[in-house]
């Protein structure tokens, strides 16, 4: 089992920034992300998360337009915000990624699977995304207040992307938490069969 300090890092003592500290962010840790969150499975190896690093001026500035209001100084403030999407395509990867069989099939001409698919699994890629934030030194802020079509025409313009949720990351500062919102507990939340 991981020891306390690293299950504190990823869960306990993790938070949900509002408010980001003037420090960069390198291309490097971003690719350490990456290579790490990579690793987490998804169904059929399917790996549909697709992600935008919006670090520059410009493109941040196109990113606060799509934002809803109550996110986008925030989203400005962050050193970097990164768009989860969610490639409705995916299975044109799956002879790459699940070669030992024809998992492309599955899903060719099912629609109502490709959406299913690809929203459930690049959830799972989020969640993943997350923990890799945390486990590199970083903090994040996961959002899901943005305008869908804009953001999408904005920057998966052309794509079989869509966006699932947008997440900023840096170095958190810790005057900006909000006092920390209760969980359920076990017996709320769990059964035992």
């Amino acid at each position: 089992m991981l020891d306390a300090a690293a299950l504190d890092t990823l869960f306990r003592k993790a938070r949900t920034q509002n408010g980001w500290q003037d420090r960069s962010v390198s291309d490097e840790q971003l690719r350490q992300i990456y290579d790490l969150m990579k690793w987490g499975p998804t169904s059929a190896n399917c790996c549909p998360a697709r992600i935008v690093f919006v670090k520059s001026p410009e493109e941040k500035e196109k990113l606060v337009t799509c934002m809803d209001r109550g996110n986008q100084a925030k989203t400005r403030q962050a050193p970097v915000t990164a768009i989860i999407g969610m490639d409705m395509k995916f299975f044109d990867m799956l002879p790459q990624l699940y070669p030992h069989t024809d998992a492309r099939s599955w899903f060719a001409d099912d629609q109502a699977k490709i959406e299913s698919t690809a929203f459930r699994n690049s959830s799972l890629q989020g969640a993943y995304f997350i923990l890799a934030v945390r486990a590199v030194g970083l903090d994040c802020g996961p959002m899901s207040g943005f305008d869908s079509e804009k953001l999408n025409a904005a920057f998966f313009a052309g794509t079989s992307i869509k966006a699932n949720f947008v997440c900023s990351l840096g170095y958190g500062e810790p005057a900006k938490l909000r006092p920390r919102s209760p969980r359920l507990a076990f017996e709320d939340a769990c059964k035992i069969v």
